[in-house]
C-alpha cells in the first residue's frame, strides 16, 4: 500500500481530533462562565433583578385632627377603600387595551367610561376634567377614582388582576366631618385637593421649607390652608417589590410617617351650630316678607354672622350662607358637583361673606362717625336738629320713612339712628376741611377714625382669602375716577340703547369732574352709604373694640395646636391698636348703644330679654344699594361677645335679624327664650 493510501484517513482524524478540542475548549468556557455567573456573580445579579422590580413610595402621614374649643372633633380621619389606576402600568398596555381596561373597570364602578377616564388624566391634558376635579398630582403615582367601594367591588377587581392590569384598591384614610350638634363650618375648616406640579416647582425656587411631596394633598380654603404645614406632618417612605404588572409582592423596608399636629380652634361646635341655624332661619324668613316700596317678596340671597369673644378676638363661631358640604372633596370631586360650588344660581356656597362680602355697613358705621366728631370737637351736650330730610345742594337727603324727632344728642341719635342729625355733622366738616376742593391730601376726620378703626385693610384673620373693603374718601375717588373716565364718558357722549336716565345723568357729570369729593360723599360717608365698603368680620372686630374700651384685635379662628409629641403650643391674641379715642367718649357710646335694645330700633325684637342682667348693646343698619334690595345689619356686643349679622337683600336691620340675633344671644347666655309677647307661660 502506498503512502497516499493513509494520508487521507489521517487527516481526517486530525480534523476531528481538532474540532473536539475546540468543542471541548467552548463547552469548558461556557461551563466556566456559568459557574461564575451562577456561584461568583449570583449576588450580584439577583440585587440588581430585585432592583428592577422594586418601586419607593411614600406612606402619607395622617393628617391632623381639628378640634373645637371644648374638644369636639370637628375634621377627623376615616379608613376607606379607594380604587386606584397606574397610569405608568397601562401606559405599556395599546391604546386600544387601556380604554378596555377603563370601561371594564367603569362598568364595575358604576361610572361612565368617559368620566372616570377624564379623571385619570392630568390638568391640562385634553379631555381632563376641570381643576380640581382632573388629577394634579403626578402621573407615576396611583390615581384615585373611587372612594367608598364596597368589599364585593374591592374582591372583583383584585381577584381579576389579569381583566384590570394597574388598577388596586387600597386602604387610605380620608377626611371626616362628625358634625357635632350638626355644624356645618365649611368656610372655617376648608378643603383639601392634590399638590400640582407648578406648586412643586414655585415652592423649590422659592426655597420653602417642608416642601410637599408629590402626593400630598394639601389645604385650598380656611384652617385647612392657612394651617397645612402643621396638620400635613411628615410622610414615611416604603420600598415595596413589584411584579412584571405592577402588583406589590413583598415590602423590603419602610419608615414610620410622623403625625400631623392637631389643631384647636377658637369655635364653639355649640355656639356654631345656632348661629349656622339662625342665619339660614333668617335669610329663609326674609324671602316670604314683602319689601314696603316695591312690593316685591325679599331675594335674601346671602348673608353672613359672626360671633367674638371681645376680651380676645377670638372667633366663637362664623358662619356664611350659601354654604357647602367640605365633604364634597373627600377622595376627589366630580365636574358636576365642582360646577355647582362655582354656579352663580346656586349662589357661589364657595364664597365666604364673612371674610369677603363686601357691602356698605349703612347705620352701623354711625358709632365711627360719633367718635370721629367728639374727636374734632363736639360733645355729649350738642344738641342738633334730626329733622326729616337734610338738603345739600338740590338734594334731599332724607330719614328712614322721613321721621322727625327735632333736637337731639348724641345719644338720641344713635338709639334712634337719626341719619340727617349725622349728615349736619359731616357736612359741617366738609365744609372746614376743603369742601370741593380736588386735593387728595386734604385732611377727613371722618375717614381718619374709620382707618383707625382698621377699616379699609384685612383684619389678619388666620383665615385665607380675606378681603380688605374699602374706604371711598377723596384718593379713592381721584383713583376710581382716572381708571373710569373714558368708560363714562363714553356713554355721556353716545349713551346705548335702554340706558336709564339716571345713569345718563351720572355719565354726564362723572364725565366732567366726577374726581371732586362733594358734599353727598361726605353725608353719605358719615351714615355709611355711598362707595364705602366692609366685611362682617371687620364690623365684628370694630364692635369689640367699643365692648373691651378700645383694644382692637386680630381675630383668629386657632387658639391652639398639639405636637406629635403631645406638646401644647398656644397662639396668644395679638393687640392689632388702641382706639385713639377719649375713654369717655367710648362710655357714653355704650350707654347709647343701650338705648337701641330698650327703647330704639331694635327694642321690639328684645321684649322680653333679660337686658338688666345682660345688656346687649346694639346699633341697626339698612344699607342701600343701587339695583337691589337693602342689606340688613344688626351690630351688637355686651361685656363678653360681639355679634354681628349681615343679610343681603333682606329689609331693615332689626326686621330681618333682629330675632336671629336674640336668640344667638340666648344660646351664649344658656336664656331660655321668653314667651311670645301677650301670651302667658303656661302652668306647669
Amino acid at each position: 500500500m502506498s503512502w497516499d493510501g493513509f494520508e487521507a484517513p489521517l487527516k481526517a482524524r486530525l480534523r476531528l481530533f481538532v474540532i473536539g478540542v475546540l468543542v471541548f475548549s467552548l463547552l469548558c468556557t461556557l461551563f466556566g462562565r456559568l459557574w461564575y455567573m451562577q456561584v461568583m456573580s449570583s449576588a450580584d445579579y439577583s440585587q440588581a433583578a430585585t432592583a428592577q422590580h422594586i418601586r419607593q413610595v411614600l406612606v402619607p402621614a395622617p393628617r391632623g385632627t381639628i378640634v373645637d374649643s371644648q374638644g369636639r372633633t370637628l375634621v377627623g380621619n376615616r379608613v376607606s377603600v379607594v380604587i386606584t389606576v397606574d397610569r405608568s402600568v397601562l401606559a405599556k398596555l395599546p391604546e386600544s387595551q387601556q380604554n378596555v381596561v377603563l370601561a371594564r373597570l367603569a362598568k364595575v364602578l358604576g361610572q361612565k367610561p368617559k368620566d372616570l377616564k377624564a379623571r385619570t388624566m392630568l390638568c391640562g391634558e385634553p379631555g381632563a376634567s376641570k381643576p380640581p376635579a382632573c388629577w394634579n398630582g403626578t402621573p407615576y403615582q396611583p390615581i384615585p377614582v373611587a372612594k367608598d367601594v364596597s368589599e364585593q367591588v374591592a374582591i372583583e377587581v383584585m381577584e381579576r388582576r389579569e381583566d384590570f392590569p394597574g388598577i388596586a384598591a387600597d386602604s387610605q384614610t380620608l377626611r371626616a366631618y362628625p358634625s357635632p350638634y350638626k355644624v356645618n363650618a365649611a368656610h372655617i375648616l376648608g378643603y383639601l385637593s392634590p399638590i400640582t406640579t407648578e406648586e412643586l416647582e414655585d415652592m423649590d425656587k422659592a426655597g420653602q421649607d417642608s416642601v410637599p411631596h408629590r402626593s400630598d394633598l394639601v389645604g385650598r380654603a380656611g384652617v385647612e390652608r392657612s394651617y397645612d404645614k402643621l396638620l400635613r406632618g411628615t410622610p414615611g417612605e416604603k420600598d415595596v417589590i413589584v411584579d412584571a404588572v405592577g402588583y406589590t409582592t413583598g415590602i423590603k423596608k419602610q419608615t414610620a410617617p410622623v403625625p400631623g399636629a392637631t389643631l384647636v380652634t377658637t369655635i364653639d361646635a355649640r355656639i356654631q351650630a345656632s348661629v349656622e341655624a339662625q342665619l339660614k332661619n333668617a335669610i329663609m324668613t326674609a324671602r316670604k316678607q314683602t319689601d314696603p316700596v316695591t312690593h316685591r317678596k325679599y331675594v335674601a340671597d346671602s348673608g353672613a354672622a359672626v360671633v367674638m369673644d371681645t376680651k380676645t378676638g377670638r372667633v366663637v363661631a362664623m358662619a356664611s350662607y350659601p354654604t357647602y358640604d367640605p365633604g364634597v372633596w373627600v377622595g376627589g370631586i366630580t365636574q358636576r358637583e365642582l360646577d355647582a360650588l362655582y354656579s352663580t344660581k346656586s349662589g357661589t356656597p364657595l364664597v365666604s361673606r364673612a371674610l369677603q362680602g363686601q357691602l356698605a355697613p349703612g347705620s352701623t358705621f354711625k358709632p365711627i362717625t360719633t367718635a370721629a366728631a367728639m374727636s374734632a370737637g363736639y360733645s355729649p351736650k350738642t344738641r342738633l336738629d334730626c329733622s326729616s330730610y337734610f338738603e345739600v345742594g338740590n338734594r334731599r337727603f332724607k330719614n328712614y320713612e322721613s321721621a322727625s324727632y327735632g333736637m337731639i344728642g348724641f345719644d338720641q341719635a344713635l338709639a334712634l339712628s337719626c341719619d340727617t342729625f349725622f349728615y349736619r355733622i359731616a357736612y359741617a366738616l366738609w365744609l372746614k376741611e376743603g369742601g370741593n376742593s380736588s386735593d387728595t391730601s386734604t385732611r377727613d376726620p371722618l375717614v381718619e377714625m374709620a382707618q383707625k378703626f382698621g377699616l379699609g385693610k384685612p383684619t389678619g384673620v388666620d383665615l385665607p382669602g380675606e378681603v380688605s373693603g374699602r374706604i371711598a374718601d377723596r384718593k379713592w375717588k381721584k383713583t376710581y375716577y382716572d381708571s373710569q373716565k373714558d368708560y363714562y364718558c363714553k356713554i355721556a357722549a353716545n349713551p346705548p340703547t335702554g340706558t336709564s336716565a339716571f345713569l345718563k345723568q351720572f355719565a354726564r357729570e362723572f364725565c366732567v369732574d366726577g374726581y371732586k369729593y362733594r358734599a353727598g360723599d361726605a353725608v353719605n360717608f358719615a351714615i355709611g352709604q355711598g362707595d364705602t365698603t366692609i366685611t362682617p368680620l371687620q364690623l365684628a372686630t370694630v364692635y369689640s373694640a367699643l365692648s373691651n374700651g378700645g383694644t382692637l384685635y386680630e381675630p383668629r379662628v386657632v387658639q391652639s395646636w398639639i405636637g406629635a409629641n403631645g406638646k401644647p403650643h398656644e397662639i396668644k391674641p395679638v393687640v392689632k391698636s388702641k382706639l385713639p379715642v377719649a375713654s369717655s367718649t367710648l362710655r357714653y357710646i355704650d350707654t347709647a348703644l343701650k338705648g337701641t335694645t330698650k327703647t330704639g330700633t331694635a327694642a321690639w325684637k328684645f321684649q322680653g330679654f333679660p337686658l338688666d342682667k345682660i345688656p346687649v348693646r346694639a346699633k341697626t343698619g339698612t344699607a342701600e344699594v343701587y339695583g337691589k334690595q337693602t342689606t340688613s345689619w344688626l351690630a351688637s356686643y355686651t361685656d363678653r361677645y360681639a355679634v354681628v349679622m349681615m343679610l343681603s337683600q333682606a329689609g331693615t336691620g332689626s326686621g330681618a335679624g333682629g330675632d336671629a340675633v336674640r336668640k344667638i344671644y340666648e344660646t351664649l347666655y344658656n336664656i331660655k327664650p321668653a314667651p311670645p309677647v301677650g301670651q302667658e307661660k303656661p302652668k306647669q
